[in-house]
């Protein structure tokens, strides 16, 4: 008995297993590494991780123009204040658009001022009829916006919008409690990994579009970088991990090219919406077709990193489990589990989608015209392009983590794998000895 184990190594024997943290609960299996593959996959996340600095670095904004926009962009004109208000009174909706114009006292609020120049003072403020079928009732606070008085003329005081802090701020706290509550450390870790990824995007991507550099290199640096930092915070730094960290960044590199081909073969503009119009008037030398290709590679970033670490963990998970199954077997097992999670999020990303886009759906549902004709419209046509180009790149980082994570993993613990044994390459039978993820011999790769 002791001749059969002088092959094997301890569980415990750092040369030869790495630790991962997937999405699996309980520790993870003890996997056999192949050295040569850990160095060339952490080799190629350090070559790449050099890249993605320099690349920050030559990208980094320059704030002078930054500020130079922000000066040039005025929210309000000089003078004009957004004071709070308290709801007296909310009036009925009125029957009809000539009747809003002169009745007083249908389709508006009554209010009283609670802070600013004009704090104590009670009047009716206009408001759109959807606001007075949102639920609005009397203490609820509101905002308005103060125009100063010219010409002798007293200032003007109007509707500007619901006052939403608390229940937000409620919404955003019960949404940390649950995480924290189900995920515990895991969950904290994730919090911190948003948390960074909301400091890149507000400190280098958005400043760094807004000066004027390439949106699709702005994109991919900022999304690497936000990569290497979420994924080794909430799952550790492993083997598993960098498996699935190399999955993502060639995720990242394949929808990036695909975005850049597709955006150009639709002739996308990237201009859809007031805001971009808006955006347009003061830079007008950013290329809207890019920060389009941006915007497709950002959106697809969270279920691109869900997919790829739970490739990943597959992989260990189907190799700790089963150490007879050669490198060709766990890939096959782990592809199968894909194809699952494949369906699953592409569900996900259309339904998104849908959801963001529903009114545009409804109303150009009552358009007379064929569907294909609707694809001219740039609000459809770019929506069906971010859908499609994500969801290529979501599929296609499947095979691309499994091959990587699988390319890690030395030969089968048996040499052979007949017909007569199980699963997992352990002969059948009563007295076959029992192996578990911590014991299976070391591989010949």
């Amino acid at each position: 008995m002791a001749g059969s184990h002088s092959h094997r190594r301890s569980r415990t024997d750092p040369a030869l297993h790495g630790h991962g943290h997937g999405h699996g609960h309980g520790p993870a299996p003890d996997v056999a590494v192949r050295p040569l593959a850990r160095v060339l996959l952490l080799g190629v996340l350090a070559a790449v991780l050099g890249g993605v600095v320099l690349g920050a670095v030559s990208l980094w904004p320059d704030r002078s123009r930054v500020d130079e926009l922000s000066t040039q962009v005025q929210f309000a004109a000089p003078g004009v204040t957004f004071p709070k208000g308290e709801v007296l009174e909310v009036q009925p909706t009125c029957a009809t658009v000539a009747e809003s114009a002169t009745a007083t006292d249908c389709g508006g609020l009554r209010v009283r001022v609670t802070e600013g120049l004009d704090d104590g003072r009670i009047l009716t403020v206009i408001v759109p009829p959807e606001v007075l079928r949102s639920g609005l009732e009397p203490g609820d606070p509101v905002k308005l916006i103060r125009t100063p008085g010219t010409d002798g003329n007293p200032a003007g005081v109007n509707y500007f919008g619901t006052v939403r802090e608390s229940p937000v701020l409620l919404l955003g706290v019960l949404f940390v409690v649950v995480v924290l509550a189900v995920a515990r450390w895991r969950g904290f870790f994730a919090l911190c990994g948003l948390a960074f990824a909301a400091v890149v995007l507000g400190w280098f991507v958005l400043p760094a579009l807004l000066a004027g550099e390439e949106p699709l290199l702005v994109g991919a640096v900022g999304a690497a970088v936000i990569m290497y930092v979420v994924l080794y915070t909430t799952h550790g730094f492993s083997l598993r991990t960098s498996a699935a960290l190399a999955g993502t960044l060639a995720g990242i590199g394949v929808t990036a090219l695909l975005g850049l081909w597709s955006v150009r073969g639709a002739r996308v503009t990237g201009v859809a919406d007031e805001g971009s119009r808006l955006l347009g008037t003061f830079a007008p030398e950013l290329s809207f077709q890019g920060l389009f290709t941006c915007a497709v590679l950002i959106a697809g970033l969270g279920v691109l990193n869900d997919v790829t670490i739970t490739q990943a963990s597959a992989v260990w998970e189907i190799r700790g489990a089963a150490p007879g199954l050669s490198r060709r077997q766990v890939f096959a097992s782990g592809m199968r589990i894909g194809r699952d999670h494949i369906a699953s999020t592409i569900y996900t990303i259309v339904f998104a989608y849908a959801g963001t886009a529903l009114t545009i759906l409804l109303v150009l549902s009552l358009y007379d015209r064929p569907f294909l004709d609707l694809l001219a419209t740039e609000e459809i046509g770019q929506e069906i392009v971010r859908t499609l180009t994500t969801s290529i790149g979501l599929v296609l980082a499947v095979p691309l983590t499994t091959a990587i994570a699988t390319a890690t993993l030395p030969r089968a613990a048996h040499a052979r794998v007949s017909d007569a044994d199980g699963p997992a390459g352990r002969p059948r039978g009563p007295g076959a000895p029992e192996e578990g993820p911590g014991s299976e011999e070391q591989g010949g790769g």
